[in-house]
């Protein structure tokens, strides 16, 4: 019997024009990844842009054995980032489905 796995990544670029310092921007991106781990049950990690205190580049995650249920947890990842992202504005985003 055949087993779906469904891979769904989503590269998230924000601007945080409030952060004067490395340390105003880590508590922003800090609590935002804790809490889109607590209720979206994904794996979430800053990925880049680490040095720059007004930009924060996020990595989210999630695997699923339907490509739609992943398709609809990064959406709502996406949703939740934009509701709680203390003045942070999303400027870019790329999203990948992996189905192995």
């Amino acid at each position: 019997m055949a087993c779906n796995v469904a891979i769904g990544v989503a590269r998230v670029v924000l601007h945080l024009p409030d952060s004067g310092s490395l340390k105003s921007k880590r508590q922003v991106v800090s609590g935002l990844l804790r809490r889109l781990r607590q209720e979206l049950k994904v794996t979430a990690a800053e990925v880049g842009e680490l040095d720059r205190w007004q930009l924060a580049e996020l990595a989210i995650a999630t695997v699923s054995g339907d490509g739609r249920q992943a398709d609809r947890v990064l959406a709502a990842a996406l949703s939740f980032i934009e509701a709680n992202s203390d003045g942070a504005r999303i400027t870019d985003v790329t999203t990948e489905l992996i189905q192995l």
